[in-house]
């Protein structure tokens, strides 16, 4: 590093030192601020010290290379070296304070992100606002008083004119032409213009896939077996050691666990999406543990979507509706989809929501498709003809306790056995055949008073009824829940959202009125029915409408603070012109990479912002700084850019470097591909873009 493009610092190892020494400690005191607002040492909390450490030695890197610089001039030579340092500093101070503010603002505004994922992300944010702070302290301080003791003896010796190469000089001649030749501008800018939207493009062609977070890569999943209600346990067990068979002939499968009649044990998923109330014989649940990571090379998503169909296949067999549920990589939620319908009248609710579930199950890619709605279960009430009862000497309280005892046994005493540490319980039960049929316990006799046998048929009449169901209700209101997964070429709820959208929006509906769908709100009432869509979609939706809206925040504190400074209205849309140039890096890298737009590539995308605007600054006040100087306009901008890059490049290694630490974490990966492609793509391209518009707009547009 000690030699980057045109040299670098050219200061060999000091120089380097010189900057890195801001990173611990600035990053020793962003830890103290996190120990004050209570973080934990965590995965998010290392990541936002990561991506901290892009953009923390921004500040250091621009006061040592104005330092190294000054310190090279010939004029300079014979001087005190602490008067050139000042005078270094003093030159790109004011500058660098509104550039740090700059950045702080556009990352600031993500900690007020509301929902799920709010308390998630906000450590970045935090984070990152308070690093910046401290390296600018550090950078007027710490990295001064370095230089001084490192670099005065290295760099005097060199005069500015010998440090620029080849690269310094082919951009000096090539932008040269394009100042002064108007048709190469427009040129220019309209290539930039094109590149933008053939990037841009790429999201309408589904090349960039657009969700809340990507798929994280898990040891486990889980196979949620329901089978038709009143099913016998026997018969459940059976479907899910057919599907452990399948298990069993995986490679990535470690074991597996069938439990039966009951929930697995708690994990993630049985705590958010309620797995572990599930109770009865017709349920059943399959741990499935795969392989460590490092002895697979499929991520466990891969695997369970591969799975999905062959165990489909098995429950198709034995009518069963099965679910593979992966552990969500972020927030919790109950499914990906989830369609809660409401309605004046309960019953209309479950008859439209058997339409939405039956347009779920019709659209590609919609899988797992299931509905909070509990079918019809024969029950068989035994009433006592208390006449009859009366005329024999039996009270109805011993019918029902030879019924119940007939049923599900009792317990009648303690069998001592010697080779037992406890008592063994003796337990009476009719056998299963004797108690699986009404004819079989209308066989029942019970013993009268009078020492007769008397049947139970000749006691109770048999009624047959329907056994209650439950109601769910949200917010007090009666709601029937219609869930799914996604998968298969998009998984992503977004698209899925929109096809399924435009289906249900179409249904007739003999109250002569449409369903309305909500997204953000409950439906305001329950006069007609109505469709609001929960799940992962309303997370996502929450999310990058909140981002979008801190995106908004950010362009008018930008906005405001460089208008505070060159008290123009028209330089900061010169300066913020090269924020949309991140996406000429950011989508293709995106695609490339076959990585889905997430919530965390949004906040790379909102910092690398504050990063590019940072850059501009710069490089507009040295040109302003030219200009003071007596430099015709022409050579100012040509020359803040060649003498400016140094920095830009160097600040854009530093991201670079600082985001690859986490490219290739699931999660976090959106954030590294956007500061790192974002940041790359604007430095080279902001080089030229910023000096054209502003010789344009200091030429009056020509």
């Amino acid at each position: 590093m000690t030699k980057l493009l045109d040299g670098g610092f050219e200061a060999g190892e000091e120089g380097l030192a010189v900057v890195l020494l801001a990173i611990p400690v600035t990053l020793a005191l962003t830890l103290f601020i996190f120990y004050a607002y209570g973080y934990t040492l965590n995965r998010v909390t290392l990541f936002a010290l990561i991506f901290s450490i892009g953009i923390l030695v921004d500040d250091a890197i621009v006061v040592v290379e104005n330092i190294v610089r000054h310190f090279r001039l010939p004029w300079n030579q014979g001087r005190s070296w602490s008067d050139v340092a000042v005078e270094a500093v003093d030159e790109v101070g004011n500058p660098t304070i509104l550039a740090t503010f700059a950045v702080i603002a556009a990352i600031l505004p993500m900690a007020f992100v509301r929902g799920l994922m709010g308390p998630y992300m906000r450590p970045i944010p935090v984070g990152a606002s308070a690093a910046m702070l401290l390296s600018l302290m550090v950078a007027f301080v710490v990295s001064p008083w370095a230089a001084l003791r490192l670099l005065r003896g290295h760099t005097a010796k060199h005069a500015e004119g010998e440090t620029e190469g080849k690269t310094t000089k082919l951009y000096r001649k090539w932008m040269g032409g394009l100042v002064q030749n108007a048709r190469k501008r427009w040129a220019f800018l309209a290539t930039v213009v094109v590149l933008l939207l053939l990037a841009c493009s790429l999201v309408a062609f589904k090349a960039v896939r657009v969700k809340m977070l990507p798929f994280d890569n898990k040891s486990e999943f889980q196979v949620v077996v329901d089978m038709p209600e009143g099913t016998p346990l026997e018969r459940t067990l059976a479907v899910e050691q057919e599907i452990g068979s399948y298990l069993h002939t995986q490679p990535e499968v470690l074991n597996y666990q069938i439990y039966a009649g009951t929930s697995g044990p708690y994990n993630f998923n049985g705590l958010v999406r309620h797995y572990y109330f599930r109770r009865g014989a017709n349920q059943g649940d399959i741990q499935v543990n795969l392989r460590s990571v490092d002895d697979r090379k499929r991520q466990s998503h891969e695997i369970a979507k591969e799975m999905r169909g062959p165990i489909q296949e098995v429950a198709k067999k034995w009518y069963a509706r099965v679910k593979v549920a992966e552990v969500p990589p972020g927030p919790p939620v109950v499914s990906t989809l989830v369609a809660e319908v409401y309605g004046p009248d309960y019953q209309r609710q479950i008859e439209v929501a058997r339409q939405i579930r039956k347009v779920f199950e019709e659209t590609p890619g919609v899988v797992d498709v299931d509905w909070y709605v509990v079918a019809d279960q024969k029950k068989l009430d035994f009433q006592v003809q208390q006449d009859k009862a009366a005329l024999r000497g039996i009270s109805p309280a011993e019918v029902s306790h030879s019924v119940a005892m007939a049923l599900g046994g009792a317990q009648v005493g303690l069998m001592h056995v010697p080779s037992e540490r406890e008592d063994v319980p003796i337990r009476v039960q009719l056998s299963r055949e004797s108690r699986s049929s009404v004819e079989a316990l209308r066989g029942v006799y019970l013993n009268a008073p009078d020492g007769a046998m008397v049947p139970l048929d000749e006691l109770a009449k048999v009624q047959e009824g329907t056994i209650d169901k439950n109601v769910y209700r949200k917010n007090q209101r009666e709601v029937v829940y219609v869930t799914a997964d996604v998968a298969g070429a998009e998984e992503s709820p977004v698209y899925a959202i929109g096809t399924l959208g435009r289906k249900i929006g179409a249904l007739k509906l003999p109250e002569g009125y449409g369903i309305q769908q909500f997204t953000a709100i409950q439906p305001p009432d329950a006069k007609k029915l109505a469709v609001k869509w929960d799940g992962e979609w309303h997370i996502t939706y929450e999310v990058f409408r909140d981002l979008g809206l801190a995106f908004a925040a950010v362009l008018v504190l930008i906005y405001v603070l460089v208008v505070g400074w060159f008290k123009s209205f028209k330089m900061p849309l010169v300066i913020m012109a090269p924020i949309p140039l991140t996406l000429v890096g950011i989508l293709p890298a995106h695609a490339a990479m076959g990585a889905f737009f997430t919530a965390t590539s949004m906040i790379g995308f909102i910092a690398g912002a504050g990063i590019i605007v940072r850059n501009s600054i710069i490089l507009v006040d040295f040109i302003k700084l030219r200009r003071e100087q007596g430099m015709p306009l022409e050579e100012a901008v040509v020359d803040a850019g060649a003498v400016r890059f140094r920095p830009m490049l160097l600040t854009a290694a530093a991201v670079v470097v600082g985001a690859g630490v986490i490219l290739f974490d699931p999660i976090f990966q959106g954030l590294a591909i956007s500061l790192m492609a974002g940041e790359v793509a604007s430095t080279f391209l902001s080089r030229m873009a910023v000096p054209v518009l502003y010789y344009m707009s200091e030429r009056g547009g020509k």
